[in-house]
């Protein structure tokens, strides 16, 4: 399996305390998916969150009804009354994100539904795949009110935030809940570390050691040609 899949299925069975935060997530969910997520979706672990968050807020399985649908878009506030319709949107009302513990779901939800995280023995690199630039600014936006400095990049038609650097990754993981994942990666972070600094301190040796032989070398060399040199030049009443 692989780390982001790791990553995943930890925070596939992570479930907010209060209500409005497992609501903020199932907002994510639903955005970054566009619609409501469907049993044929090939990601099985966002379908499994979204199982979990229908159990809890709603006491379903999955929508069988128009009335259910009706109650889960009011619930995350994509519901427009005047005209009785669902209107999924990228964007997630800024109501539902306002507490640091809403911010942390509704992160967590969007990593489910569009994200992903490089193998760390060989990058860092943290990205969630957007629908549309105000999805991305608005993902960017409650990512670094945490301090962090994501970036945003176009890629084709999405717009991808990301981090790249190993700390700023190891925090999110942390703000998304994923703490069992944040310490196979520190762990990881110290072994290439520890790696690195040797392959440091052996290159210096080496280089220190390659520094010596040459000055040796050279001193030998320079030995040889001064006796070489006396030889030919030294008066004929020593050679006698």
């Amino acid at each position: 399996m692989s780390f982001s899949s790791e990553v995943k299925t930890e925070l596939a069975k992570h479930l907010g305390k209060s209500r409005h935060c497992q609501i903020a997530e199932l907002a994510a969910l639903i955005a970054f998916e566009g619609r409501i997520p469907v049993a044929e979706s090939e990601n099985r672990l966002l379908m499994q969150k979204y199982q979990l968050l229908l159990a809890e807020l709603f006491h379903i399985e999955e929508i069988h009804t128009e009335e259910e649908a009706r109650s889960v878009f009011s619930t995350v506030k994509m519901y427009n009354d005047a005209t009785g319709e669902a209107e999924p949107e990228d964007t997630v009302k800024g109501l539902l994100i306002q507490q640091s513990c809403c911010k942390r779901a509704y992160i967590r939800g969007a990593f489910l539904a569009g994200g992903s995280i490089s193998d760390p023995n060989k990058s860092y690199h943290f990205e969630i795949v957007c629908r549309s630039i105000p999805q991305a600014e608005q993902l960017r936006d409650v990512i670094n009110s945490f301090d962090m400095d994501a970036k945003i990049v176009a890629r084709k038609k999405y717009q991808v935030v990301y981090l790249k650097e190993g700390t700023g990754i190891v925090d999110l993981l942390n703000v998304m809940g994923a703490h069992v994942s944040l310490m196979n990666l520190e762990n990881l972070r110290i072994e290439k570390e520890m790696r690195n600094s040797i392959n440091r301190q052996v290159n210096c040796e080496t280089a220190n050691i390659t520094k010596t032989v040459n000055a040796a070398s050279r001193q030998l060399e320079d030995i040889h040609s001064f006796h070489s040199h006396w030889r030919l030049t030294r008066p004929s009443s020593v050679l006698s």
